[in-house]
């Protein structure tokens, strides 16, 4: 037994019972390797993470291995889902050196935690063009005995590298930047131009395998349409939500989606469920809903979100991490299906399901069946002479069977460890399918979840937050989506606590994360000492950024908290990435709709009078990308939005924007007028 069993990572707990003698990422670690003058190896996964498995089972699992492991190097095990701040300066060092990254991430550091080698997979014998994983460690150790000023001038190259690699992005600082420079208008038709660029017009998304969901992108394409009125953004946006729904990325037996497909077509997923996949699909599936009404989307959404509630939910309603991709040490077991095994519970309805589900004889994966739909409900019933309501409640009773017989299989390991920022996520995509769909449940999802949070991840008195139940830290992508959800839950409960936490956080993100030279903010705390450099989040990955999700935040806070001064720095950490977002807008999604929000300025709603919440929250269920909203049956003076404004039994609509205010309306057809774009 290493120092990993009392830790509450499933990942790390995964290696408690390796021979390696695992540190996790604390201080004990590095104190040994300075005492012993020991390299250090920082290896870095996530419990979900299928190579992760591999190379444990090959390498950190055999004696021999682990032997020379400890003896030459003091070992650390890092769950990259709870220490992202680690994971971030490590990778960075890895793709300076091999051009390449990924996980498991392999890490060597002096005793000083400075990295001067790193790798991801290793074989346990040579193969794949690489050496073996006993050939690296042999290596390395040979020179850290024989030519240790070699180790510490490597890393000292790609410390100061790291250091600079975040200014790339940053046009200037936003401190000294003009005033022409400031007002110049972002470009959105560049921005646009480049996506389109990139669009499969085939299969949807962008690019080429693997494919990735790039829902921020997607969400780019809907609010663009809506406001030009560009056809091909729309159909491009419905043609990739289209293709993964009716992709293998798709569960189609129990709802949810994978973490990417590795075709072209979305056909085959990497089989991991991530937490964030899932709340960021729900989020633009819904506004999709709202700007075309598709069955589709509604039911993708309500699918998904049964499955958020079974399988990745706790008694208190906080949100689980993941799923794995592996169950009985296969990738994908648990979701595929044999032919014969469908036609066996299914009987007379085994070949209308296996016909619209794409299952053949001989398998499309691995002789196995990848579920599928190779063309829409609509396109099968007509080709098959079948009424669609029909068609559907025949699928749907098959389904239900199959899942029935799926969950007694193996299944796949459930990561379940709750992570503020994905929490965060996750809630606003509650949010945003209460708003398009008006299920109760998803409000309250909303709200338990939010109220679970603040109970257990944040310190109001020291306006401080945690990013996990392990991890007392908390980084900006907590702070920032957690602002994010607190504002959202306030535009569906008009409870102005949400509102006041919300204000106070972002308070606590500009006292000890901003970085005063660029006018961005760092990923950690000013507070926390276990790092040996800050780097700031400026790319839209998997997740959003946490500066781009901040300078929305303040967009939207500085409205509704009138804090013009919160508005003017959003303005200034856009001018400053203007030039990336414009060149790279794939990299950069999140900051191109903030963008968005400074050419199509936010209307401000307020609703005042006995229907007020009612009434606000039909107007939540328009597509209007680019709002706030506040409302209260008595104006309330200490919120800026409401104060000064009267109502009546029947809520007033006052609408301003752009530092211009148009006369108050009752009747919502009439705001509809007010704010359809020009």
């Amino acid at each position: 037994m290493n120092h990993l069993q009392h830790e509450t990572s499933p990942y790390l707990l995964q290696h408690a019972r390796n021979p390696v003698d695992w540190y996790a990422w604390r201080p004990e670690a590095f104190e040994r390797a300075r005492a012993e003058q020991k390299p250090i190896l920082v290896s870095i996964g996530y419990s979900t993470c299928h190579w992760c498995h591999v190379m444990e089972r090959e390498s950190f699992e055999n004696e021999d291995i682990a032997a020379f492991m400890n003896e030459n190097f003091v070992n650390i095990k890092v769950d990259r889902e709870e220490r992202p701040d680690v994971d971030a300066i490590y990778m960075e060092a890895c793709q300076i050196i091999t051009g390449g990254g990924g996980w498991p991430l392999n890490c060597f550091l002096t005793p000083e935690g400075k990295p001067f080698y790193a790798g991801t997979y290793f074989p346990p014998r040579p193969a794949y063009n690489r050496p073996s994983w006993l050939q690296v460690l042999s290596h390395l150790a040979d020179i850290w005995e024989t030519k240790r000023e070699v180790a510490y001038e490597q890393a000292e190259k790609l410390l100061a590298h790291i250091s600079r690699n975040d200014d790339i992005f940053i046009q200037k600082s936003a401190l000294k930047l003009s005033t022409v420079e400031t007002l110049k208008p972002f470009n959105l038709e560049t921005i646009y131009a480049q996506m389109r660029d990139r669009f499969d017009r085939a299969e949807g998304g962008f690019g080429g395998a693997p494919k990735f969901p790039s829902t921020m992108a997607i969400q780019f394409l809907l609010n663009y349409h809506f406001f030009t009125k560009n056809p091909e953004a729309l159909e491009h946006a419905q043609l990739s939500l289209d293709k993964m729904i009716q992709g293998g990325i798709y569960d189609q037996i129990g709802g949810g989606f994978a973490r990417y497909a590795t075709d072209r077509a979305w056909l085959v997923p990497h089989f991991e469920k991530m937490l964030y996949d899932n709340a960021l699909l729900v989020s633009v599936l819904s506004e999709a809903f709202k700007l075309t009404g598709k069955t589709l989307y509604r039911e993708a959404v309500e699918e998904t979100l049964d499955y958020i509630h079974r399988e990745m939910t706790n008694a208190e309603g906080g949100f689980y991490a993941a799923q794995d991709a592996d169950s009985e040490g296969v990738e994908g077991k648990f979701y595929v299906w044999d032919k014969a095994e469908i036609e066996a519970v299914l009987e007379e309805d085994a070949p209308l399901f296996c016909s619209f589900y794409g299952v053949t004889q001989e398998g499309n994966w691995e002789e196995k069946n990848i579920l599928w739909r190779p063309s829409s409900f609509e396109g099968f019933a007509a080709a098959n002479d079948l009424k669609i309501e029909n068609l559907k409640k025949r699928l749907k009773t098959s389904r239900e069977k199959l899942f029935a017989v799926r969950s007694k299989r193996v299944w796949p390991g459930l990561d379940d460890k709750i992570l503020l920022s994905w929490n965060a996520l996750m809630a606003s995509g509650y949010v945003a399918a209460f708003t398009a769909f008006g299920y109760e449940k998803y409000r309250e999802a909303a709200v338990r979840n939010v109220e679970f949070l603040l109970k257990n991840f944040a310190d109001w008195q020291a306006a401080r937050l945690k990013h996990s139940a392990s991890q007392d830290e908390a980084f900006l992508e907590d702070y920032a989506f957690f602002i994010a959800a607190l504002t959202d839950v306030y535009q569906i409960t008009f409870d102005v606590r949400y509102l006041q936490m919300a204000g106070k956080y972002a308070d606590a993100v500009l006292d000890h994360f901003l970085d005063a030279e660029s006018g961005l903010f760092f990923f950690t705390d000013a507070r926390q000492a276990d790092i040996i450099l800050r780097k700031k989040d400026l790319y839209d990955n998997a997740t959003p950024s946490g500066n781009s999700t901040m300078a929305l935040n303040l967009q939207r806070l500085g409205i509704l908290l009138d804090r013009n001064d919160w508005r003017e720095r959003a303005s200034a950490m856009l001018a400053t990435m203007r030039e990336s977002v414009e060149r790279y807008p794939l990299s950069f999604e999140r900051w191109a709709a903030a963008m968005m929000n400074e050419v199509y300025p936010l209307h401000e709603i307020a609703v005042v009078g006995d229907n007020a919440a009612e009434k606000a929250l039909e107007i939540q269920k328009e597509f209007l990308p680019n709002k706030v909203i506040a409302a209260a049956v008595i104006p309330d003076e200490e919120m800026p939005l409401l104060a000064g404004k009267t109502g009546q039994s029947d809520a007033l609509i006052y609408v301003c924007r752009d530092f211009a205010c148009q006369r108050p309306v009752s009747d919502l057809s009439e705001f509809r007028q007010m704010v359809q774009p020009a």
